[in-house]
């Protein structure tokens, strides 16, 4: 298959082309030439967008689907199409699945569930037997078999000698782990963000200080065993703080934030829209405007949507019993485009996880495989249902103004287009 992208603005601090105005050659999925002009030749698919912009292919670090055990909010197949027309062209699946991806079977069915898809999977197994907090998982056999990290989704691990063992087993294979920072006795029943608004509205609170608590042991315990550590999802002012002082000491600490937790603040919670319940909960907008900053200076390295489907009967329900998640990926770069700028987006969602979690870096060059997103960071919507690719409407952006569209991706010799 060969493809020209016309009058593409590539995006990559790695390429000699970087923020250039280009022509873009692919044969057979590999990058053959860049130039200024280049004439087509007989049966090539030229592609050709209003301000077409092209950057080296995202990567969205914490994605939940469903399959196998809840195929009805998403399977794998849409959910990887919905990916590759968000503009990612590599997912890391959460293993909040049924049953739990807690073993080598299980990460091998999911890695052939998206065999010859545009979009590549990378499923994270899970740190502990069914995602319980009891017992490691077979963290090596999952490796060998293609898992990229080892976390439980959205569940602390509350034994602290569990994690020591984990940081120091897992060094053994350069393994990944993930600890999602709650605890939970002191987040006790809370459903949204412990602070004024939470009051005025009646809803109870989760304090800040569960997820500052639980951060400060995982890096103490992380400066005990050494290792390689990534804390998902920061939400608070503290936590940014903490992380910044972790890496000044030379920790191996990586962490992420989720889209609406950087872009939204808990001022939504007044419409009691259970869309706007999610973990970590809203935050404060000193909070975000912490978290903007981290990302900024470096301290934050990735930006996930923390796409996770609810189907409607967990959420058009009163919103203290809702389920917590949000849809993301049709909206991540959209969104962040509305507080930040390019470079940083592409940053945060391609080269800095890729980098973490292991993954190769094809740089925007002649000669390198074609991995690359297509997008304009130009032109103002308001996203709406219609605008939902996905198999769930649950997102938290909904009525809200973004900025810029995704026109695709282009990888493993394929292309899709939204």
């Amino acid at each position: 298959m060969t493809t020209l992208l016309k009058s593409a603005t590539i995006i990559d601090a790695s390429s000699p082309y970087h923020k250039q105005q280009k022509d873009i050659l692919i044969e057979n999925g590999i990058i053959k030439k860049i130039d200024n002009i280049i004439s087509p030749e007989e049966n090539t698919t030229i592609i050709e967008l209003d301000n077409l912009h092209v950057s080296t292919g995202w990567f969205d670090t914490s994605v939940s689907f469903g399959e196998p055990g809840y195929e009805e909010r998403e399977t794998i197949i849409n959910g990887l199409n919905v990916a590759g027309k968000s503009g990612f062209t590599a997912v890391a699946i959460n293993p909040n699945t049924y049953p739990i991806v807690d073993n080598k079977s299980a990460v091998e069915f999911i890695i052939n569930k998206a065999h010859n898809a545009v979009t590549n999977i990378y499923p994270i197994g899970a740190l502990t037997q069914k995602s319980e907090g009891i017992e490691m998982a077979e963290l090596y056999d999952m490796q060998q078999s293609g898992a990229i990290a080892f976390g439980d989704y959205n569940k602390p691990i509350s034994n602290d000698n569990l994690l020591k063992v984990a940081l120091l087993y897992a060094q053994n294979f350069e393994g990944l782990v993930m600890s999602f920072p709650k605890n939970k006795s002191i987040a006790g029943e809370g459903i949204a963000n412990e602070g004024v608004n939470a009051t005025r509205l009646g809803l109870k609170g989760i304090p800040a200080l569960a997820e500052e608590i639980q951060l400060s042991r995982d890096l103490f315990l992380l400066e005990y065993t050494g290792g390689k550590l990534h804390i998902p999802t920061i939400s608070t002012k503290k936590s940014v703080e903490l992380i910044r002082q972790a890496k000044a000491k030379g920790l191996d600490v990586s962490c992420s934030v989720a889209v609406h937790n950087v872009v939204l603040n808990d001022e939504e919670l007044f419409g009691f829209d259970a869309n706007t319940k999610v973990t970590p909960p809203l935050r404060t907008k000193e909070d975000t405007d912490a978290l903007l900053a981290g990302i900024k200076d470096g301290t934050i390295d990735i930006i996930t949507s923390d796409h996770n489907p609810i189907d409607v009967e967990y959420k058009k329900v009163e919103f203290a019993i809702a389920k917590n998640g949000t849809i993301g990926l049709e909206t991540a770069f959209t969104a962040l485009n509305t507080i930040l700028d390019t470079e940083t987006i592409v940053k945060c969602l391609s080269e800095n996880p890729k980098n973490r979690f292991g993954l190769e870096y094809n740089s925007i060059q002649e000669d390198q495989k074609a991995e690359l997103s297509l997008f304009t960071p130009n032109g103002d919507y308001t996203f709406e249902e219609a605008n939902v690719l996905s198999t769930s409407k649950n997102s938290i952006f909904f009525g809200k103004q973004l900025k810029g569209k995704v026109y695709g991706s282009i990888n493993n010799n394929q292309i899709i287009l939204a």
